[in-house]
């Protein structure tokens, strides 16, 4: 598998994910009418332009919080993890706008085993994503439930 297991996890580890993200408006309008989030400020430019500090749409922020766990997949837990446990301590420092890139890194910030799977450990990470000028767009700690290799 490409994910690391619980094993090959330690606190301390950053992994500098290699795949960016251009953000679309396709992306951000569609996100927004897959989820019936009729929020002007992901979908209506007039209203952006003239009623909102960005002077334009942002991107949504749930989508920004999905793509930045997406990203961390293939290096991270590709096949090896069991189940996401809780998304905390969510942060948008700044927006995302349509035509941003979005990068990734991930910290390992907490481990233990499991008490009741001795199969399996958990982990805490803690996922940072910045725009193409190394701007902090979102900051999130994610808990999951890892395979012991």
């Amino acid at each position: 598998m490409a994910g690391k297991y619980f094993d090959e996890l330690q606190v301390g580890d950053v992994i500098k994910h290699s795949r960016g993200r251009t953000l679309t408006e396709m992306d951000n309008v569609l996100f927004s009418a897959l989820t019936m989030n009729t929020q002007p400020l992901h979908i209506n430019e007039d209203f952006a332009q003239k009623e909102t500090e960005f002077g334009q749409r942002i991107v949504n922020g749930i989508f920004t919080l999905g793509l930045v766990v997406g990203i961390s997949v293939p290096e991270l837990t590709e096949g090896t993890i069991v189940a996401n446990l809780s998304y905390e301590n969510v942060r948008h420092p700044h927006p995302l706008f349509h035509g941003d890139t979005l990068y990734v890194e991930s910290e390992v910030i907490e481990k233990r085993p499991s008490r009741s799977k001795p199969d399996r450990g958990i982990v805490r990470f803690r996922h940072i994503g910045r725009n193409q000028a190394g701007v902090i767009v979102i900051e999130v700690e994610r808990t999951a439930l890892m395979l012991k290799k």
